[in-house]
C-alpha cells in the first residue's frame, strides 16, 4: 500500500521555525560529508562486511568466505571502507586483519536497524 503524501496549502511562513532550523543546521561541508557517509553505508556488501567485523577482527579470506565473494571483490570493498575511515587495519606477519575503526559504526548500524525493525511493526 502506497502512503500518500501530504503537502501544506498555506503559504504562510514560519520564521520562528526556520530561524530554529537554520542555526542548528551543520554546515555545508559537513553535510557532504555526512552525505558521502551514508552513500558507503548503500552498498550491501559494504553493510555485510561492517556486520561481519562486530563481532571480530578478520583478513580478506574470512571475510571472502564467510560472504562467498572473491578475494578481489572484497578487497575492492574495504579499501572504500577504509577510505571513508570505517574500517583499519593491522599486519600480522603476511596476514592484513581488518577491524572497525571505531564504536560510532556498530551505534549508526543499531540505530538504522532499529529504525528499519520499527517500519516491519507498524
Amino acid at each position: 500500500m502506497r502512503e500518500e503524501i501530504n503537502s501544506c496549502d498555506c503559504n504562510e511562513l514560519h520564521p520562528e521555525l526556520i530561524s530554529e532550523a537554520k542555526n542548528t543546521m551543520p554546515q555545508e561541508e559537513m553535510l557532504y560529508d555526512l552525505a558521502e557517509l551514508f552513500k558507503v553505508f548503500g552498498d550491501t556488501t559494504r553493510v555485510k562486511i561492517l556486520y561481519a567485523l562486530f563481532s571480530s577482527e578478520m583478513c580478506v579470506c574470512d571475510i571472502a568466505d564467510l560472504l562467498g565473494m572473491t578475494h578481489s571483490a572484497i578487497s575492492h570493498q574495504l579499501r572504500v571502507l577504509k577510505q571513508a575511515r570505517l574500517v583499519k587495519f593491522r599486519k600480522e606477519g603476511k596476514t592484513v586483519f581488518y577491524s572497525l575503526d571505531d564504536s560510532h559504526i556498530s551505534q549508526i548500524f543499531d540505530c538504522g536497524l532499529h529504525h528499519i525493525e520499527e517500519t516491519y511493526k507498524r
